[in-house]
């Protein structure tokens, strides 16, 4: 069971086809929308979560666990854009490009969105190493695809991982 946690004890459970499908929606509104540092490294650690390559069963993370930024404006921004990116997945943004019938993806992307909504960012506790540095943000594109690609974690985006 790979595991999401927001505050207050609220989480999204899903099993590995699940997963799957909501880091690929993810991946195709995060895409769409970055375009500063915060954004890139977020993006990297959707790349982290490619159970093609971490493993079945074993990725997640803790909104507690991400660094959000130094200042309340920073905070802020950053939450502001990663509910911008669950508004994006939510119109069903570029999912006729999809090899499947992404089954359950709206249902997860709510909760989630819930989660960020309620998550208030100055509770989280930076230092933890989850998030991406500056140095690991995913800034490479993959041509194929046309996502955020997947380097310097390793050659190919989760679409490219998941089609070997």
């Amino acid at each position: 069971m790979n595991i999401f946690h927001g505050g207050d004890g609220r989480r999204l459970e899903m099993r590995n086809g699940g997963t799957e499908v909501f880091v690929d929606v993810l991946v195709l509104a995060v895409s769409a929308l970055a375009r500063e540092p915060w954004h890139f490294r977020f993006a990297a650690l959707l790349t982290l979560q490619d159970q093609s390559v971490m493993g079945r069963g074993v990725v997640g993370f803790d909104l507690a666990d991400l660094d959000w930024g130094d200042t309340p404006r920073e905070r802020a921004a950053a939450r502001n854009w990663l509910l911008r990116v669950l508004d994006l997945a939510l119109t069903r943004h570029r999912w006729e490009e999809l090899t499947y019938e992404p089954l359950y993806a709206e249902g997860y992307l709510r909760t989630f969105r819930a989660m960020v909504e309620a998550f208030d960012p100055a509770t989280a506790r930076p230092g933890t190493d989850v998030l991406p540095g500056p140095e690991d943000a995913a800034m490479a594109s993959c041509v194929r695809h046309r996502v955020l690609d997947a380097l310097p974690h390793w050659a190919g985006c989760v679409f490219c991982t998941a089609e070997v």
